[in-house]
């Protein structure tokens, strides 16, 4: 933050501009911030790229959130915390050896675009802790420098399988996705589908686990995400594939559907009178009420506690039924 003026300086500053004299600047009091620029390894992704990116990742990270909790019964907090270009020997010089990491196809729904692969890294705190309260612990975490055990790695394949199918809901409003764990890597060095020197986006997400700060990270390689993403992003921003008439149809459908579904009691009204209390501790079989009503007038029916309709009591079936005569539109407001 710049420093305050002090008051001499504003005058100062006001008596030059009426006399009409030019103001001195101190150039070592201008700060200029100069931002690095690698030439040989340009950007792939544009700002407004990077913009959507931040908004699916950070409805990736509240999908997370909700899953973990529920799944370890301890309170999780996932938070988005940079998105990132990087070379893949940076990320990947960076890792432990031994490491827990999904590779997942994304399966993006178009021929013309090519398949995209992403590695979901879990760094081994949240791992061991995961696999801990899964198999009855109290979820706590032990530094351990030893390769993951077959029975800890199927425990994990589980989890991973469910973070992988999460992309397909923040990623719908963009292109459809249908996303398969392919399979699960102890060892990074040994990734081979993917050259050191490509170019990856890497979203780092922060895990708040046990009083215990993990990273996941989801890395996708920048061509394969800049392809899909030239092609759907601009189309799908402006919802078009959301609102067209298909799928409008069928949320509709959807809507009634649930609706139609709902349970209401219907209540049949034959008639209503007053009686003192004297007279109903008085009543004996036999005894006849008066309704009030004739033998041949409309019922009312009631639905939820208010008048929709009246009809005519009959038989149909063998069975006691109402005739619906007239809908009472003005008893229902719109």
């Amino acid at each position: 933050m710049a420093d305050a003026l002090t008051q001499e300086q504003i005058d100062a500053m006001l008596n030059s501009a009426m006399s009409g004299e030019a103001l001195e600047l101190n150039p070592s009091a201008v700060e200029i911030t100069v931002k690095d620029y690698d030439f040989r390894a340009p950007k792939k992704l544009t700002k407004e790229r990077m913009k959507i990116l931040d908004n699916i990742f950070d409805n990736y990270a509240r999908l997370m959130s909700s899953y973990l909790t529920g799944l370890l019964r301890l309170y999780c907090k996932v938070t988005l915390v940079s998105i990132e270009e990087q070379k893949y020997f940076e990320f990947n010089n960076a890792l432990p050896d031994y490491v827990m990491m999904g590779i997942i196809s994304l399966k993006v729904d178009d021929e013309d675009v090519d398949d995209v692969t992403a590695i979901v890294q879990l760094s081994n705190s949240i791992s061991y802790i995961m696999i801990d309260r899964l198999l009855g612990g109290k979820g706590e975490y032990t530094d351990s420098e030893r390769d993951f055990t077959e029975i800890e790695i199927n425990v994990m394949n589980g989890i991973i399988k469910s973070l992988a199918g999460m992309f397909q809901e923040p990623w719908e409003n963009y292109v459809e996705l249908d996303p398969v764990l392919e399979k699960i890597e102890t060892n990074s060095r040994v990734i081979s589908n993917i050259g050191y020197d490509d170019t990856m986006v890497i979203a780092v997400l922060e895990v708040h686990l046990n009083d215990i700060k993990s990273i996941v990270s989801v890395c996708i390689p920048a061509l394969e995400l800049d392809g899909v993403m030239q092609k759907y992003a601009t189309f799908n921003v402006r919802g078009n594939r959301k609102s067209d008439a298909a799928r409008e149809d069928e949320r509709k459908e959807t809507i009634m559907t649930t609706l139609s579904q709902s349970l209401l009691n219907v209540t049949a009204v034959l008639g209503e009178t007053n009686l003192d209390m004297f007279d109903v501790m008085n009543l004996q079989m036999g005894d006849i009420i008066p309704l009030g009503k004739s033998i041949d007038g409309n019922i009312m029916l009631n639905i939820a506690g208010q008048t929709w309709f009246d009809g005519k009591l009959g038989v149909y079936n063998s069975k006691k039924a109402i005739k619906i005569e007239t809908v009472l539109k003005s008893d229902f407001e719109a």
